[in-house]
C-alpha cells in the first residue's frame, strides 16, 4: 500500500508539473477586426480575433444592380475575406467553418457554384441552413465563416 501511495502522488505531482506552463500563460486578448469599407456598429464587430482564431461576422451581399444569388454570394465572400485580410490572412488560407443562410432552398446551386470560385480546393467545413427571412428586404445568402490564422 505505501508503494501505491508513492507512485500515485509522483503521478499527481508530474501532471502538476506538466501542466504549470498551460497555467503560466495569460489568455490572448480579444482584437476587434475592421476591414476596408467596413466599420463597427453599436452592435457588431464585422470580426473578433483572439490569438490565431478569427470569427467573421454574417456579411450579406445585397446590391441595388444585381440580385442574383451568385451575385450575392460572390459580395458575401467578398466582404468576409476583407475581415480575413485585415487579420492578414486570406479565406482560402485560413477559413475552417463556414455557415450559409439562405432564404430559398432552391437557391442551393448557384450559391454553391458562387462559393466553389473562394474554395477550389480543400474547402472549410460548411452547413447550409435555409431561414425565412434575413434582416435586409431582398437579401438571399447571408455567410459567416470562422479560421485560424496560419502561423
Amino acid at each position: 500500500m505505501p508503494q501505491m501511495r508513492r507512485s500515485t502522488l509522483a503521478a499527481l505531482a508530474l501532471s502538476i508539473l506538466a501542466a504549470a506552463p498551460l497555467a503560466a500563460q495569460a489568455p490572448a486578448a480579444r482584437q476587434t477586426v475592421v476591414g476596408e469599407g467596413q466599420r463597427i456598429t453599436a452592435t457588431l464587430s464585422p470580426g473578433i480575433r483572439v490569438g490565431n482564431q478569427l470569427w467573421a461576422s454574417g456579411q450579406l451581399g445585397t446590391s441595388p444592380t444585381d440580385t442574383t444569388i451568385a451575385g450575392q454570394t460572390t459580395r458575401s465572400l467578398e466582404n468576409t475575406e476583407k475581415v480575413f485580410k485585415a487579420a492578414g490572412t486570406t479565406l482560402a488560407a485560413a477559413a475552417t467553418k463556414c455557415t450559409v443562410f439562405l432564404t430559398d432552398v432552391k437557391d442551393f446551386q448557384g450559391m454553391n457554384q458562387a462559393y466553389t470560385k473562394f474554395f477550389p480546393s480543400n474547402p472549410p467545413a460548411r452547413s447550409t441552413v435555409v431561414v425565412a427571412a434575413l434582416v435586409v428586404p431582398g437579401a438571399k445568402v447571408e455567410l459567416e465563416c470562422q479560421g485560424v490564422i496560419p502561423q
